[in-house]
C-alpha cells in the first residue's frame, strides 16, 4: 500500500474518477440540482459544485458562488450515501400468480457504488449504519448487497459550515479510516492541488494508477494545519460527556415542552439524516390479484402513527416524539450500537424549517437538570 501521500492536480481527479468507472463501478458523487449539492452518478470533474460554495444555519441554505475553482468549497447537502445504501423506497419482494401459485420475480443486482467526494462525517455515519444493518450477526440484504465492495474517496473539510459540530462528535474533520482514498484540496498562495492518502490496497492501487506524485514533508504539513484550523472553526458544538445519563434523567424536563410548541414533526430531521434508519412495510397488489409486492419505504418517529400499536399511538404528541428522536439519538443509541447516532454533521439543524438546533436544545436541557429545574 501506497505509504507516502500523493499529489494530485484536477487533471488527476478526473483519472482517478475514470479508474473507478473503468473498473465497474457506478460512481456517485456531488453536484449541483435545483438549488442544492445533491448526489448523483459523475463522469468528472466537470459534473463536480466547481466554485460552488454553501451558507447554512438554522432553517437556512443556500449556494453562492465563490471566486476560486474549488471542487469541494461546499460543506453537505440534504443527500448522503444513506439514499443509496438504505434507499427511500426499495422492492423487497415482488411476485406474479402462475397456476394458482405465487412465483417470485428475480430481483436485479444493485450496481457496485463508488461514492466520491463523501465528507469524514457521511464516513461515519456509514459505519454507523453497518452497526445497523450488518452488526449483532443480522444482515439486511438490501442495504448488504449495496454495501458489499464499494468504494470510498474521502473529502477532508477545510472549511466547516454554520452548522457542522463534527469534531465534537470526533466524526471530523479529517477521515480516520473506513476510506479507500482520502482527499484533501488546498487553495494557497496561487496553487490549487490535491492531497491523496490510500486507506486501502484497492485505493492503494487505483492511485498508483492515477499518478501524480510524491508529496513533500511541506505539503504534508500544510494539509495537517488547515484541517487543525478547520477544526477550531466549527459552527456548533456539542458537549457529549454525560450527556446520555443528563437525558435519561430529563425525561420529565419541562423544556420538551418548549421544543414541542416549536417542532412541526414534519420529519425533516430524519429524512436528512446521514443514520436514521426507521422504515415501515406494505403489502400491495395489483386490482387483478395478480401481481404483489412487498415494500419498504423510509419512516420517521415524528409520524404519529409511527408507534401506532393496537388502541393508538404510544407518542400522540410533538412532546413525546420529539424526546424520543433526541434521548434516541444522543443517548439510548449508545446502549444499542455503542455509539451515539449522530456525527455531527448539522443537517438536521440545517434543513429545519423553524431553525430547531439539536445543539442547542441539548445543552438547554442539561442546564435545567444541573441546575435542578
Amino acid at each position: 500500500m501506497i505509504k507516502v501521500p500523493r499529489v494530485l492536480d484536477r487533471a488527476g481527479i478526473d483519472r482517478l474518477i475514470g479508474l473507478l468507472s473503468g473498473r465497474g463501478f457506478t460512481v456517485l458523487g456531488p453536484t449541483v440540482r435545483n438549488g442544492a449539492i445533491v448526489v448523483d452518478e459523475i463522469g468528472g470533474t466537470d459534473d463536480l459544485p466547481v466554485g460552488v460554495g454553501d451558507e447554512q444555519a438554522p432553517g437556512s441554505y443556500r449556494l453562492v458562488e465563490r471566486l476560486d475553482d474549488a471542487l469541494f468549497g461546499y460543506v453537505v447537502g440534504p443527500a448522503s450515501p444513506k439514499v443509496m445504501l438504505h434507499p427511500p423506497e426499495v422492492v423487497l419482494w415482488s411476485g406474479s400468480r402462475a397456476d394458482g401459485s405465487f412465483e417470485a420475480d428475480e430481483r436485479p443486482a444493485p450496481p457496485r457504488y463508488a461514492f466520491f467526494g463523501v465528507r469524514p462525517c457521511e464516513l461515519a455515519a456509514v459505519a454507523i449504519q453497518d452497526k445497523v444493518f450488518l452488526g449483532n450477526g443480522r444482515r439486511d440484504p438490501v442495504y448488504g448487497s449495496r454495501r458489499d465492495g464499494s468504494f470510498f474517496v474521502v473529502v477532508n473539510c477545510v472549511e466547516p459550515g454554520g452548522t457542522c459540530f463534527c469534531d465534537s462528535m470526533g466524526t471530523g474533520p479529517r477521515a480516520e479510516s473506513g476510506y479507500d482514498v482520502a482527499l484533501t484540496e488546498v487553495m494557497a498562495g496561487g496553487r490549487h492541488y490535491f492531497l491523496a492518502e490510500s486507506g486501502s490496497e484497492d485505493g492503494s492501487a487505483v492511485l498508483e494508477e492515477a499518478g501524480g506524485r510524491d508529496a513533500t514533508e511541506a505539503e504534508v504539513a500544510e494539509v495537517g494545519a488547515l484541517l487543525s484550523v478547520a477544526a477550531g472553526k466549527m459552527g456548533r458544538e456539542l458537549q457529549m460527556e454525560g450527556l446520555k445519563e443528563v437525558l435519561a434523567a430529563a425525561l420529565e424536563s419541562p423544556h420538551w415542552d418548549e421544543v414541542a410548541e416549536r417542532c412541526l414533526t414534519c420529519a425533516n430531521c430524519t429524512l436528512v439524516c446521514p443514520t436514521c434508519f426507521c422504515a415501515t412495510v406494505e403489502d400491495v397488489t395489483d386490482l387483478a390479484g395478480t401481481e404483489a409486492q412487498r415494500v419498504r419505504r423510509w419512516d420517521s418517529c415524528f409520524n404519529e402513527e409511527f408507534s401506532y400499536i393496537h388502541g393508538g399511538p404510544l407518542r400522540p404528541s410533538p412532546y413525546a416524539r420529539y424526546r424520543q428522536w433526541l434521548t434516541h439519538k444522543l443517548g439510548t443509541w449508545q446502549d444499542q450500537f455503542g455509539t451515539p447516532g449522530c456525527v455531527g454533521c448539522g443537517r438536521c439543524i440545517t434543513w429545519c424549517p423553524v431553525g430547531i438546533d439539536i445543539t442547542v436544545e441539548a445543552a438547554a436541557i442539561r442546564a435545567k437538570e444541573v441546575a435542578g429545574v
